[in-house]
């Protein structure tokens, strides 16, 4: 008989930020017992010390050893590439060893899922200062996720999307300039996004999402007064993705469009996703609801990958006060999308 795999990857993120405290934490809690970590062994008992658990780490030389791994004890494979001593590095602050060990392990990671190993993968938070003070050519996991995917050379296309239990949010940009990110629109890749939302919405079990499509400019543009990206760009992407099937709307005010689509109590929402054109537009209004719950889905990889929607907060590592609800709603997000495959 085949050994049991874990359904979940956990990687540790930057290990002088709160990545590996919350991972113990989290483990502590139950929330965590059907994963493996990829990170470094001293960094995880260093964070589990943090956070002021008396909690055994074991150190897997094969990945494969999982299901040997004790009741209780949080198994830890240590990938390629690892700098030496990243445990000594002092809490909360940039070190491009750090971004090296964090980059290390996303890439194990994945070698593991596309060798079958494993399910999913929940990511902890790097720090992209460090990742590019280590030399590596991605400005966070979504681009760098996307590279190491990529076959014969060609990226899949993906979407980041943040959702908690009130909003889901696709953007078409994420990590750049806002100046370049609006330079960056263009009708193909709008349309593209509403395809991949579709996608995400059936993988939701939705058989026909809502989507609602933010427009770029103060009041959706007003018919080109204050900007024409909506009538020139994002008005045809919304024709065209409805001649194919989508059910998608706009464009749309930025301003008052996620609080119509926001489900709560007493209020159902009117969408079941809201694109938005960049990263901040449509993040704002998700983390204003509450980063403890939130999710980062990245859509249109062929894996699932989610992650806690906060960054390394540098400011209270190695401190034990950090919460691990954001990871938790990540893992049992990946847990509930690979059950719809």
């Amino acid at each position: 008989m085949n050994a049991p795999k874990p359904r979940l990857l956990v990687t540790m993120g930057d290990p002088v930020g709160i990545g590996p405290e919350i991972i113990a934490k989290a483990f502590a809690a139950g929330e965590l017992a059907d994963a493996l970590v990829v990170g470094d062994v001293g960094a995880l008992r260093r964070g589990a010390r943090a956070a002021g658990l008396s909690l055994p780490v074991a150190w897997l030389e094969v990945a494969g050893d999982w299901a040997c791994c004790p009741p209780g004890c949080l198994p830890v494979w240590q990938p390629p590439g690892l700098p030496p001593g990243v445990d000594q590095l002092p809490w909360g602050r940039v070190d491009a060893r750090a971004g090296a060990a964090a980059a290390a392990c996303i890439t194990g990671a994945v070698g593991l899922l596309q060798a079958g190993e494993a399910g999913g993968l929940v990511t902890a938070p790097l720090h992209k200062e460090a990742l590019g003070a280590a030399g590596v050519a991605f400005p966070g996991h979504t681009e760098m996720l996307q590279s190491l995917c990529a076959v014969g050379g060609v990226l899949p296309p993906v979407r980041m999307m943040l959702a908690n239990g009130e909003l889901r949010v696709v953007l078409v940009t994420i990590h750049m300039a806002l100046r370049q990110a609006i330079e960056a629109l263009d009708t193909p890749g709008i349309l593209e996004t509403l395809r991949i939302t579709q996608a995400a919405g059936r993988r939701f079990g939705m058989a026909a999402p809502r989507i609602a499509v933010a427009g770029l400019n103060p009041h959706a543009g007003e018919g080109g007064l204050f900007g024409d990206e909506e009538v020139r760009l994002i008005a045809p992407a919304i024709e065209a993705a409805r001649a194919e099937g989508i059910d998608a709307r706009g464009p749309y005010a930025p301003d008052t469009v996620f609080m119509r689509a926001r489900h709560a109590p007493g209020h159902p929402g009117e969408f079941d996703f809201v694109v938005a054109m960049t990263h901040d537009h449509g993040l704002i209004p998700v983390k204003y609801l509450g980063v403890e719950e939130g999710v980062n889905v990245t859509l249109g990889l062929p894996l699932v990958r989610t992650s806690p929607d906060h960054g390394t907060a540098f400011d209270v590592a190695g401190q034990g006060v950090a919460s691990a609800a954001s990871l938790v709603a990540a893992a049992r997000m990946a847990r509930r999308l690979l059950g719809m495959r």
